[in-house]
């Protein structure tokens, strides 16, 4: 009986020290990865461009920065051809779809009414 106890501890003792032993060469196998990846990482930083300098950097104009331009715009028609026969070429285009209209006054709510939907108001009544 004693040498089976005994042989029972030397097995349990081995798949313990098995265990520890996977452990210890996961986490040294883990440890490896990510030095190698932080080698790679560096040689890659390496190869890049370097980073601007302060005086590299964009600069504001003088006249501070741009301020926003609120502008109605209109749709902007298509140029017809002269005959059929004829085929618009880009150039015929203009660059945007729309173009600034003449009348910049903003359209504003009647008298009366509320002035925005779903405001609960009574509305024009």
């Amino acid at each position: 009986m004693l040498m089976q106890s005994t042989e029972m501890q030397l097995m349990a003792v081995s798949d313990a020290a098995r265990g520890t032993l996977g452990a210890f060469l996961g986490g040294l196998l883990l440890v490896g990865a990510l030095v190698w990846a932080v080698r790679l990482g560096m040689k890659v930083r390496r190869k890049e461009p370097r980073r601007p300098r302060p005086d590299e950097q964009p600069q504001l104009p003088r006249s501070g920065p741009v301020q926003e331009v609120r502008e109605l715009r209109e749709p902007d028609e298509m140029p017809r051809a002269a005959d059929r026969s004829e085929r618009l070429k880009p150039r015929n285009l203009h660059a945007s779809g729309s173009k600034r209209s003449p009348n910049q006054d903003v359209p504003r709510w009647n008298t009366g009414d509320s002035g925005s939907f779903g405001s609960g108001g009574s509305g024009k009544t």
